[in-house]
């Protein structure tokens, strides 16, 4: 697995969407950036705090593993997703990505007319870590738990398939309304951004409002060098190290 360039590395947060149906300036994103894997919340304004299902519908975010390649003379940056809030896209997400300084990329799609500014958060570079859950036989169980300097990502994906079916271009509000009924397992996949710090994992954002504002008790140890453990609660037991940049412990 290749990585990313230093630049692209620690938390960024959009302060703009232009696209040629819309211009938002208020949708909460961030993407955090490890040396190879990220991971992706939005959050729209009518989603933020909301308990009805079409309306936390509109939410988005995944996780996957990132490439940056040089094509004719741009950089194109690739987010490969391996898990995804919304139904799998039919085209790729990529992106020609232009560094006005090092705490400013401009994003314009490759595949898609948009562009996207992104501004680099503070006290998001310095560690990095990535993990991937584990269950007690071993096995992949596709929880994620991304680290950027202060900040972390936490990525546990709805436990249900997708129902039969579906078709390619669905969203997740085509799919609800065609099983209402699977509303609440459909939306149970939670993706939460917030800062870790002093044995605290505080959550700022989540496509769960449960968990909105919520402060935990967190630990975790690298062990053996490619298995780690975590103490906080709602995360798995057990982890595989994918990068680990820092001191054993992380609090």
């Amino acid at each position: 697995m290749s990585l990313v360039p230093d630049c692209y590395r620690g938390v960024w947060a959009r302060t703009l969407l232009e696209t040629p149906q819309q211009r938002d300036e208020s949708t909460f994103v961030r993407w955090l950036q490890t040396s190879s894997w990220h991971a992706d919340l939005r959050i729209p304004v009518m989603a933020a705090g909301a308990d009805a299902p079409l309306r936390l519908a509109s939410q988005q975010g995944f996780c996957g593993v990132t490439e940056v390649a040089q094509k004719a003379s741009d950089e194109v940056c690739t987010w490969h997703r391996r898990l995804d809030f919304q139904p799998a896209r039919a085209d790729a997400d990529a992106g020609v990505m232009v560094f006005e300084t090092p705490e400013r990329v401009i994003e314009t799609g490759v595949y898609a007319p948009y562009l996207e500014i992104w501004e680099l958060l503070a006290d998001s570079t310095g560690r990095f870590i990535a993990l991937a859950g584990l269950d007690k036989l071993g096995t992949d169980t596709h929880e994620r738990f991304l680290v950027a300097g202060r900040y972390a990502m936490h990525v546990r994906p709805r436990r249900m398939a997708w129902p039969a079916d579906m078709q390619t271009g669905q969203s997740l509000l085509d799919v609800m309304a065609n099983h209402p009924g699977l509303a609440h397992d459909l939306l149970d996949f939670e993706i939460s951004f917030g800062s870790l710090e002093g044995g605290q994992w505080k959550i700022e954002r989540s496509t769960l409002p449960a968990m909105n504002g919520a402060c935990l008790p967190f630990a975790g140890r690298q062990v053996e060098g490619t298995r780690a453990e975590v103490c906080s609660p709602g995360f798995g037991e057990y982890w595989q190290v994918l990068e680990w940049s820092c001191a054993e412990v992380l609090v």
